[in-house]
């Protein structure tokens, strides 16, 4: 049975659509409210979520070599999630996998995992 990572298409799949989330999110103004949590300069925040989600989908864990476990929820409790980021953040990744040519059941398949763990990084609510 093959990784979410394989049925991707490996490392250069997900990088692609790693980028394509941060230019998306780096353009559109829909998403201004997760671009203003970043650092100007995105290129760290490239990569560590294409190590975070290589790991995740079950390619290298790159990021878990680098850095340990990523301990996600303390690492985003400095910025404040609501929903309105979470769903920004979902708009921008559900953009940025049809933009990378995802297939639509590899999409709705991440797409659920995604959202149960961007939801867990809220820390602001109504």
């Amino acid at each position: 049975m093959q990784t979410h990572y394989q049925r991707l298409g490996g490392a250069e799949v997900l990088r692609n659509m790693v980028d394509r989330f941060y230019d998306l999110m780096d353009e559109d103004p829909d998403y201004y409210g997760i671009r203003k949590l970043h650092p100007q300069d995105l290129s760290e925040s490239r990569n560590k979520l294409a190590w975070f989600l290589s790991g995740w989908t079950g390619g290298p864990p790159e990021y878990t070599d680098r850095f340990g476990h990523p301990f996600l929820r303390r690492r985003h409790l400095p910025f404040p999630i609501g929903e309105s980021e979470r769903d920004q953040w979902m708009g921008c990744m559900v953009r940025a996998m049809q933009d990378a040519g995802i297939d639509a059941a590899m999409q709705h398949e991440l797409t659920a995992a995604l959202f149960k763990t961007a939801d867990f990084m809220r820390n602001q609510h109504a």
